[in-house]
Order: structure tokens, then sequence, then C-alpha cells
């Protein structure tokens, strides 16, 4: 009697489990892999960030832009429209 009761809600789990997995009503959401790298990426970027503060390579308007930007999820600092693309000297 146990055994059964056991075997029908795997069963009923496991029904459940491919009607959800082939149910266009899933919202389609990113894996957690590539959740956890990119967090670890901008806490990485963020660990560099204050290092260079605090070897007093970054001024502080710069620290601040910089760490605006990864708390905005950008990786990259962003640069002055007047030195992307343009000539140096």
């Amino acid at each position: 009697m146990i055994a059964t009761l056991i075997g029908l809600l795997i069963l009923g789990a496991l029904v459940y489990d491919i009607t959800r997995l082939f149910g266009s009503e899933e919202p389609r959401r990113p894996p957690l892999a590539r959740l956890r790298g990119r967090r670890a990426a901008l806490e990485a970027a963020e660990l560099r960030v204050v290092g260079l503060r605090l070897h007093h390579r970054l001024d502080r308007a710069a620290y601040q832009q910089r760490m605006s930007g990864l708390a905005q999820g950008r990786r990259t600092p962003v640069r002055p429209a007047s030195t992307v693309g343009g000539r140096h000297g």
C-alpha cells in the first residue's frame, strides 16, 4: 500500500515536470550558472576598481563613475565621448 502511494507520487511529479517543461506559459529565464558567472564577474571587477583606488591609480570621480557603472551591471568603464574613437594627442 505504501509502495503504491509513493509510486503514484513519483509518477505524478514526473507528469507535472514534463508538462511544465513543454508548456508554452513557462517563462524563459537564464540558467543559474550564467547568473552566477555574471555576478562573479561584477564582483571581480569591483575588487579591481577598489584595488586601483587603494593604490591611488584612480581619482575619486573615476572611482565613483566605475562603481556606479558596476551597480548598473556594466563591467567596463564608461568613457567620455571625446576619447572614444578620437585621436590621441
